[in-house]
């Protein structure tokens, strides 16, 4: 499985940390929408796509099934948000 696109939007607000919502498709064929890349207390992480099933809970769409997979996407996406800081666009599209 390979990454081969992604399409990062910035949605960077003061007293938020959402920084950004990403577009990722897998191998030309598969695109998993709604992935929210946070500011954490030491890190920026990802969240994957999740929907509220009751009052507090929620679960995840789609998510990866191993630490290796997680990785390829916050690689991916981690690096699609260095380019939109260096650019003035609100919406970045990077093909890998």
């Amino acid at each position: 499985m390979k990454i081969t696109k992604v399409v990062l939007r910035n949605k960077e607000k003061e007293d938020s940390r959402m920084k950004a919502i990403a577009t990722v498709t897998l191998d030309e064929q598969f695109v998993v929408t709604g992935i929210r890349l946070i500011q954490g207390d030491d890190k920026m992480f990802i969240a994957m796509p999740s929907r509220k099933v009751s009052e507090g809970v929620y679960d995840d769409i789609c998510h990866p099934v191993n630490q290796e997979t997680r990785q390829m996407f916050e690689e991916a996406i981690l690096s699609a948000y260095d380019k939109l800081k260096e650019s003035d666009e609100e919406v970045i599209k990077i093909e890998l």
